[in-house]
């Protein structure tokens, strides 16, 4: 049994809780089941649709020292030797006091401090600046993009066929839109322009309801809320739009071409490692940026579809898919 803490909640959204998730499914696939520790309820929803047994330890999510006493207790009468930790939260009292007792393993993007932890992950495009291997000889690394935590769909999507023209747009703003992208850049770009544009709202988006009603008229616009298969939207999609996130290496995956945004400081290093190194256009950060006129920019330079086939395959060259499958290996193996 792999057992894994995470949160989800309408502050940090649901990318800890997707990622693990298909950690989760590809132990699945190997044979071996997984356990979800909860601080609440909030994700406990998803995954009994996902059909995963949980724990709740009814603590608060964002003070995670609160929880030790609970977790211990849950880590010795289950005997767990190791646990996949993947929150923000987590502080260097909680990994001391953690690793004393398990095996830690954590998903980290951040770099905040120095972990106390049996294996560390960053699978972020940018992991070379937090100098990993310098700092943590001693402990088991897993970096690079060969370790994203991707479903079982993106394994080896094959090569993405590029239209001569961009017919099909896809727009995601991640589990929550707290700015209004969404709203925004339906309203300023000409829509009738394009045959199809789907609209992905997340889970904790409060705008879905008034984007229905207002486009609901629109036959080309079509708003969707927390699609299981979002895949199946991006591989039919010509162009993404999406804000940045674990949801660009998902676009990699999928080789479609992408213009990403920023909604939060830890999106930052991600989208803009993505336009140093070329294979994502970057359109700023919508707290500082006007993102929106950015982006029509962008597009204008999308639409010659040499543009769109190279950074294509610029894409599916960065990420190959098979991550959580990697990932879950050694939460198995050891």
């Amino acid at each position: 049994m792999i057992y894994i803490r995470t949160d989800m909640n309408d502050v940090i959204a649901t990318g800890h809780v997707m990622r693990t998730l298909a950690v989760a499914d590809a132990a699945r696939m190997r044979g071996e089941e997984t356990t979800f520790i909860l601080a609440d309820d909030q994700a406990a929803a998803l995954l009994e649709e996902r059909k995963y047994p949980y724990l709740i330890l009814h603590t608060a999510w964002n003070d995670m020292e609160s929880e030790l006493p609970a977790l211990k207790r849950v880590i010795r009468e289950r005997k767990i030797k190791r646990i996949l930790v993947d929150s923000y939260q987590v502080t260097p009292r909680y990994f001391e006091e953690l690793n004393k007792i398990v095996e830690a393993v954590y998903i980290d993007d951040l770099n905040a401090f120095h972990y106390e932890v049996d294996t560390l992950i960053c699978y972020a495009n940018y992991w070379e600046k937090f100098r990993y291997e310098e700092k943590y000889p001693g402990t088991r690394l897993l970096l690079g993009t060969e370790y994203v935590p991707l479903r079982q769909v993106f394994f080896d999507r094959g090569r993405k066929s590029i239209a001569p023209q961009i017919k099909r747009v896809l727009l995601m703003s991640g589990g929550t839109d707290r700015y209004g992208v969404l709203e925004r850049f339906l309203s300023e770009i000409d829509t009738k322009s394009y045959e199809q544009i789907d609209v992905i709202c997340g889970r904790y988006n409060g705008a879905y309801d008034t984007l229905c009603r207002k486009y609901a008229q629109e036959q080309n616009i079509r708003i969707h809320r927390a699609v299981p298969d979002i895949e199946r939207y991006m591989i039919e999609a010509d162009l993404a739009i999406s804000a940045g996130g674990i949801t660009l290496y998902e676009l990699c995956a999928c080789g479609t071409p992408t213009i990403s945004y920023a909604l939060a400081d830890n999106q930052l290093d991600n989208v803009k490692k993505f336009q140093e190194d070329g294979q994502i256009a970057y359109a700023g950060d919508v707290r500082t940026d006007d993102v929106v006129k950015n982006i029509k920019r962008c597009m204008e330079i999308y639409n010659a579809a040499s543009v769109r086939k190279e950074k294509s395959l610029q894409m599916q060259e960065l990420v190959d898919g098979k991550g959580a499958r990697r990932i879950a290996d050694v939460l198995i193996s050891g």
